[in-house]
């Protein structure tokens, strides 16, 4: 596996081999930052997409409650589940437990889905549904961490860090990754973090699960204390310092790390509050992401910013359904969680897609929905109101960015449990999302602790038939 590379020397490669006039670039850089270039890298090959929404809906909603529909599960609701259960389980499973609510076919494609998602609904012939996925945690912190990072048990790079590593960012004064309300438990910061790779591909945060969205804004971004020429003069000294050191000691990959997130920082002043700002967005585009609504509003103001990020070329964007704990987790009180879960997010999420599609932005913007894990067709404990946590096989959709629209691959067996038709491994997910932004997963690798690393580690197959 090879270390991935430009095609030139980058700015940082050359600082890298001689310290010397150090100082006087990173200043001249600064002083000059609104015609800085961006740090894109070349991708191994054409692009599909180019860059990623990831909505994450933290908990696991249930796939066969909301776009899996399984007609056994009705008919035999109540009666124990006739196969082999997995050897490792959450918690305890009672009979089968039938799903709540009815499910239509909708646009020219014909999918099945839900009544939670009406609005979802009726942008299913933009939508490339993938039934068939499954990991190995059932865990929230293993599965979770599996989803983000490719691994359960291992502080790894996230998905969004690897994309920002590989292609730079596109826009010089944004972020390549930013999250949006993300959540602090079950992995925490692992979720969004670069670990070994370069400080500046690691996730901005924009506030946290506990953060009202409308205080969802960058931390620290203004400083009161210093003007911008001041700030200058302080990071032309840093940078001389920083200079000398090189000089001395030689390459150091995590000191050029922390110098790029000091100058991105320092750029980001002027440019981040701008993106953060609604306040000149249409009142038909604030209605059509549901900002009229309490319930709506705050899922749709993530949404909303999602696509201010992607237009102004953010690599990648996660957006995170996470007000609680619990969340998606309807181990009871199955139909009041979902209900409301679906509730606050079905028009949002049809916003942005509607939204994305009439600015043109859909076809190269990859949207990406699903939580850690699904649940399992039986109901959990002894009450008939909750389902337990199920990696075995659920259900994610993508959208845009150059994946089949109106489309449905593989397929859960006849109750929802396991995945059976054209099983996506976690890794397999991984693999295609990078190919779909042009990047060979088995070449996108960093060496670390004495060997390549890469986002799917080991694994990972392609997987062509989404690609449209």
């Amino acid at each position: 596996m090879a270390l991935h590379t430009t095609a030139s020397p980058s700015r940082r490669d050359v600082l890298q081999q001689s310290a010397l006039g150090f100082g006087y670039l990173a200043l001249a850089d600064l002083l000059r930052a609104d015609d800085a270039p961006a740090g894109k890298q070349a991708p191994h090959f054409k692009p599909r997409a180019k860059r990623v929404i990831f909505l994450f809906m933290k908990g696991g909603p249930s796939h066969i409650d909301t776009f899996d529909p399984k007609p056994l599960l009705d008919r035999d609701d109540g009666k124990p589940f006739p196969g082999e259960r997995p050897r490792v389980v959450f918690a305890k499973t009672g009979n089968l437990l039938k799903s709540p609510w009815k499910f239509k076919q909708y646009g020219q494609c014909g999918t099945p889905v839900s009544e939670l998602f009406p609005n979802v609904a009726k942008c299913v012939d933009d939508i490339c549904f993938v039934h068939s996925l499954h990991g190995t945690n059932p865990a929230h912190g293993g599965a979770a961490l599996k989803l983000h990072t490719g691994s359960d048990n291992f502080v790894r790079p996230s998905m969004g860090a690897w994309i920002a590593y590989g292609l730079g960012a596109a826009n010089d004064n944004l972020p390549a990754f930013v999250t949006v309300c993300p959540t602090l438990a079950h992995g925490g910061v692992n979720n969004w973090a670069s670990a070994f790779l370069p400080a500046s591909c690691q996730g901005v945060p924009l506030g946290n699960a506990s953060t009202p969205v409308e205080q969802a804004k960058v931390r620290y971004i203004d400083n009161k204390r210093l003007t911008l020429s001041d700030q200058k003069k302080q990071l032309a000294l840093l940078a001389e310092m920083n200079g000398d050191h090189l000089a001395r000691t030689g390459p150091d990959g995590a000191l050029e790390g922390r110098i790029d997130s000091f100058e991105l920082a320092f750029r980001m002043q002027k440019t981040m509050p701008e993106a953060e700002d609604i306040s000149k967005e249409t009142d038909a585009t604030r209605k059509l992401y549901g900002l009229d609504d309490p319930i709506t509003a705050p899922f749709g103001r993530q949404c909303l910013l999602a696509r201010r990020l992607a237009e102004r070329d953010v690599r990648f964007v996660q957006v995170t359904h996470s007000d609680s704990m619990v969340q998606w987790d309807q181990h009871g009180d199955l139909r009041k969680g979902h209900s409301k879960n679906a509730r606050e997010v079905d028009k949002p999420i049809a916003g942005l897609l509607t939204d994305l599609k009439s600015r043109g932005l859909l076809k190269d913007t990859l949207v990406l929905w699903g939580g850690e894990f699904g649940r399992t067709p039986t109901v959990e404990g002894g009450g008939n109101d909750g389902r337990d946590h199920n990696p075995e096989g659920f259900t994610v959709w993508m959208a845009g960015g150059g994946v089949k629209p109106g489309f449905r691959y593989g397929a859960t067996d006849d109750y929802g449990w396991y995945a059976a038709e054209n099983k996506v491994h976690i890794h397999d997910l991984h693999a295609t999302m990078l190919a779909l932004l042009g990047l060979d997963h088995e070449k996108l690798t960093f060496k670390h602790a004495g060997r390549d690393f890469r986002l799917t580690d080991v694994h990972g197959q392609v997987i062509k038939e989404l690609f449209a």
